[in-house]
């Protein structure tokens, strides 16, 4: 009993020590790809290039310039720290010093150590420090400005998502952002409140466009989304209207249509605040109706009243929410817009709207300049 015991103890010390080495590993892979971990493995991977292509140059100089320098330079103004910057630049100009005296003079022949080879190698040196120093003062970490982005877009995407619905019920979203851009101006957030019975939606258009107006989306849609559920729907414009106020942006309008909808019924309320109508298909004559609340935008004043309209999904209708981007432009109104939407919309009605978003955007609005967005509600 005591040798079994003592081969369990000795089993489960080497199971914990196992675990404790996996933990470390593995929190210093995430540091590490994070940018809060230390930079020295990259350090020391290009101080042992900086030598190996001082002796493959010295070597066959015809097939290894001394610029070849400037690779491990440029990678280092992407990936090092200042401070470890510096070590790599002594390296190199060490590097370049015994290449200069193993090779000899540059007058003497073809492959040696230039004054232009020397500003070259000094120029990226100094551009990658500019860099390297810029990412210090911003406060980002060394290898986290790209996923600091990735981030950003990933966290709007996932804010917009739609809730799940019930059986005989329908939902699909398409955003583009401007000129291709991973970032919009356009966003939705939403949740199924009142122990699921009641679906609320929110399609938000920030002023501005593309990347310009990404930063604030993000933290209007965070926002939003907190707002959302946790207030009665008559009361969330206005508390958005106060959240944007107090912002203070010079920039800081927004237009937005608040969608509550009962999915028992089929019974729903727009309230809107500035934003473009909604366009509703009824199945059983096959007219596209708008659905205009009246609302001023967002931002703009304190206390203001937002009224909303009255509508029923019946089995066969449609909802349609959009932004302006899709029917309005420099060249036409939105009238006109409303009406090459519809139009196309039509195409879709005897097939099903499944997967119609995304195509309708690219039928009326694919070279357009501005964020556009699409959101459709279809009773089955």
């Amino acid at each position: 009993m005591a040798g079994a015991g003592g081969v369990d103890s000795f089993t489960a010390r080497m199971r914990m020590r196992w675990h404790r080495v996996r933990t470390a590993v593995r929190k210093s892979g995430v540091d590490y790809f994070r940018g809060d971990g230390s930079d020295w493995i990259a350090l020391a991977a290009l101080l042992l290039t900086v030598p190996a292509l001082a002796v493959t140059t010295i070597a066959a100089p015809v097939w290894c310039s001394p610029a070849a320098l400037v690779l491990p330079i440029v990678a280092g103004g992407l990936l090092l720290r200042p401070a470890s910057l510096l070590g790599l630049y002594a390296a190199a100009a060490l590097a370049l010093i015994i290449e200069s005296w193993a090779l000899g003079p540059y007058p003497d022949g073809p492959a040696r150590v230039t004054p232009g080879t020397v500003l070259v190698v000094a120029a990226c040196g100094f551009f990658g420090l500019v860099i390297a120093q810029f990412r210090s003062r911003v406060g980002v970490p060394w290898r986290r400005g790209g996923t600091m982005l990735f981030d950003l877009r990933e966290r709007i995407r996932t804010h917009g998502k739609l809730p799940q619905l019930p059986a005989g019920w329908h939902r699909e979203i398409a955003l583009r952002p401007a000129g291709g851009q991973s970032f919009s101006g356009d966003f939705v957030v939403a949740a199924r409140t009142n122990g699921g019975r009641t679906l609320e939606v929110v399609l938000t258009d920030v002023s501005g466009k593309g990347m310009d107006a990404g930063s604030r989306s993000l933290l209007l849609s965070g926002a939003f989304g907190g707002l959302l559920g946790s207030l009665p729907p008559h009361g969330f414009l206005p508390a958005a209207n106060g959240y944007l106020l107090r912002q203070d942006w010079e920039e800081g309008f927004a237009t937005s249509i608040h969608l509550v909808l009962d999915l028992d019924s089929g019974d729903y309320e727009l309230l809107s605040a500035g934003h473009p109508p909604a366009l509703q298909l009824n199945a059983g004559t096959g007219r596209w109706e708008e659905k205009a609340a009246e609302g001023p935008l967002l931002g703009v004043y304190d206390g203001a009243q937002f009224d909303a309209v009255k509508g029923s999904l019946r089995p066969g209708d449609v909802l349609m929410l959009f932004t302006d981007g899709l029917v309005e432009t420099h060249d036409r109104d939105i009238s006109e817009g409303i009406d090459r939407l519809t139009g196309e919309a039509d195409r879709y009605v005897t097939s099903g709207f499944r997967g119609a978003a995304w195509h309708l955007i690219e039928a009326v609005a694919k070279d357009v300049n501005d964020d556009r967005a699409l959101l459709l509600i279809c009773r089955e």
